[in-house]
């Protein structure tokens, strides 16, 4: 399975709810600039899941109008249940792209990569893309990209 983690866009720092916190201008480029990225490389039947916050429906809608909302990743997300919506290692599809918050998916991300639970940090708008796999009776996850808006 590929699960890719992409943290919301810039988004504006007041407003009504954290929940309604919305892109600036700068933020829907950096969606646009990487979800254009990422249509060259996904496959047609890849799942997008979404937290809550309008910043990631946002960010997700640059990408597609094809994705859904997951309440249980919303910001303040436990990185399990991350893992437990993608339905990881398995997959609820062969790649799973989940929009999230800091500090969640930094933890996803060290806890997948290095086997700890310590506060990595994803650039807003970046991405992690990890694959898991099996060798020698093994799971393994390999980094297949790692992704800062303002590098595409």
């Amino acid at each position: 399975m590929n699960l890719i983690l992409w943290r919301h866009a810039e988004a504006e720092d007041i407003a009504e709810s954290d929940l309604a916190r919305q892109l600036t201008p700068r933020g829907r480029k950096q969606a646009q600039t990487v979800a254009k990225w990422l249509k060259g490389h996904l496959e047609a039947d890849t799942v997008v899941l979404v937290s809550p916050a309008a910043r990631t429906i946002e960010t997700a809608q640059a990408l597609t109008d094809q994705y859904r909302i997951v309440p249980e990743i919303g910001p303040g997300a436990d990185p399990s249940a991350v893992l437990t919506a993608a339905r990881w290692p398995e997959g609820v599809a062969a790649t799973v792209v989940v929009v999230g918050h800091q500090p969640t998916l930094g933890l996803v991300a060290a806890d997948l990569v290095a086997g700890q639970r310590t506060e990595w940090t994803i650039k807003k708008g970046g991405l992690w893309w990890l694959s898991g796999r099996e060798r020698n009776g093994n799971g393994q996850v390999v980094v297949r990209a790692v992704l800062a808006p303002d590098l595409v």
